[in-house]
C-alpha cells in the first residue's frame, strides 16, 4: 500500500512540471490609473461626493526602462532611515558586505537581494573612494543597473577612532571570555563580531 502511494507521488512529481516567471520589477507596470482602478471604483460606491485618497503609487516616479546596452554607470540609492547618503547617484562600482561575502556591483549585475553584515561598504566613481562602515541591512540590485542599499546604521570611514574600536573589542573579548550565561555569551560574541569587523575595515 505504501508502495503503492508513493509510485503515485512519484509519478505525478515526475510528470508534472509548472514553471513560474516572477516579473522584474522595471517589468510591472506603474501607472496608477491601472493599479488603483478598482478602488477608486469600490470607493465611488461607497463614498461619491468625497475623493478618493491617493496610494503610495501615485507618489512613485516610473521606474526607468532596462536598457538594451550595457550601460557605462551604475545608479546608486543609499538611504538611512534617518537620512539619504547617496541619491541617483552614477558610479563605477560599489562593493557591499553581504552575508556571503564582499560583493562588487557593476552596471549590468543580474537583478540581487542581498542580505549585508556588519562590514565596509566602498562607492567608487574614477580614483575617489568613499568608505563607510554598516551595521546590517539590504542591497537590492535591478536589472537597470540600478542598486538600492538600505543600512540600519552607517559611518564614513574616516569618522571612526581606531583607538575606541580597539578598546571595544578588548572589553568585549574580555566579556565572551568571562560570560556565564547564554544571553551573555550572545551578547559578548556580537559585540566582538562588530568590533573585529570595525578593526578589519580600519587596518585592511
Amino acid at each position: 500500500m505504501f508502495r503503492q502511494a508513493a509510485h503515485r507521488l512519484f509519478t505525478r512529481s515526475t510528470t508534472t512540471t509548472i514553471t513560474i516567471r516572477r516579473l522584474y520589477s522595471t517589468e510591472v507596470a506603474t501607472d496608477a490609473s491601472s493599479g488603483d482602478a478598482a478602488f477608486v471604483e469600490a470607493w465611488k460606491k461607497v463614498a461619491p461626493n468625497i475623493d478618493p485618497p491617493k496610494t503610495p503609487i501615485q507618489y512613485m516616479e516610473p521606474r526607468p526602462p532596462t536598457p538594451s546596452t550595457l550601460p557605462s554607470k551604475l545608479t546608486v540609492n543609499f538611504v538611512l532611515p534617518y537620512a539619504a547618503e547617496l541619491s541617483k547617484s552614477e558610479v563605477d562600482m560599489v562593493i557591499v558586505p553581504a552575508t556571503t561575502g564582499q560583493m562588487g556591483i557593476l552596471p549590468g549585475h543580474v537583478p540581487t537581494i542581498a542580505e549585508l553584515k556588519p562590514g565596509l561598504l566602498s562607492v567608487h566613481e574614477g580614483n575617489d573612494v568613499k568608505k563607510y562602515f554598516i551595521s546590517s541591512g539590504f542591497a537590492f540590485v535591478h536589472s537597470n543597473s540600478y542598486a538600492d542599499i538600505l543600512a540600519v546604521e552607517a559611518v564614513p570611514l574616516d569618522r571612526i577612532d581606531p583607538a575606541q574600536v580597539q578598546k571595544g573589542l578588548s572589553e568585549f573579548t574580555q566579556k565572551l571570555n568571562s560570560a556565564s550565561t547564554d544571553l551573555d555569551k550572545a551578547e559578548a560574541q556580537i559585540g566582538v563580531d562588530v568590533h573585529s569587523a570595525l578593526n578589519s575595515a580600519l587596518t585592511g
